[in-house]
């Protein structure tokens, strides 16, 4: 499947636990101030990609832990992020979702395609970036209105539930 694509990072370790596969999508609407991607807000930016090729590049790593789908807006390019996170799921990686968009949002709005991108995401960054909330001391998001959700309690409880990192 074609999607436009910002870029990729193949061993993130600042994406979400662990050695990450990120793929940065193509366009978002949100325009956040101090936004680290503003480059990918263009809808005609960056380049054509195919999912099978970045499929291709994901498994070829044995060492990812998982894959991070970040923008641009994930939920902008929900079938081929969807698609890409099958294919995670499948080889045993866990998924993680940013999005400037909340929880509560994405599920009152029930988008059949984002609703089947949330379906296979493990734990959602949700909420805009907001420059006056930017922490430094924050785990894997930029400001304190942001939360990190595990998405398949959210779903069984509907509402959002807090993601819990494991304890060693």
């Amino acid at each position: 499947m074609k999607f436009r694509l910002f870029g990729t990072a193949e061993d993130s370790i600042v994406d979400g636990p662990g050695i990450r596969f990120t793929v940065f999508v193509q366009g978002c609407p949100h325009h956040c101030e101090g936004c680290h991607n503003p480059e990918s807000h263009d809808f005609a930016g960056g380049r054509e990609a195919e999912t099978d090729q970045i499929i291709v590049q994901m498994t070829a790593n044995p060492l990812l832990d998982g894959l991070t789908l970040s923008g641009g807006e994930p939920m902008c390019s929900a079938q081929a992020c969807a698609e890409l996170a099958r294919a995670a799921k499948a080889a045993g990686l866990n998924v993680w979702c940013y999005t400037g968009y909340t929880w509560e949002a994405l599920v009152r709005e029930a988008d059949p395609d984002r609703m089947a991108l949330l379906r296979e995401v493990d734990v959602l960054v949700d909420g805009p970036f907001v420059l006056a909330e930017r922490s430094l001391e924050l785990q894997f998001c930029g400001s304190r209105n942001q939360r990190l959700l595990d998405v398949q309690k959210s779903m069984r409880e509907g509402q959002a539930v807090l993601w819990q990192a494991k304890k060693w």
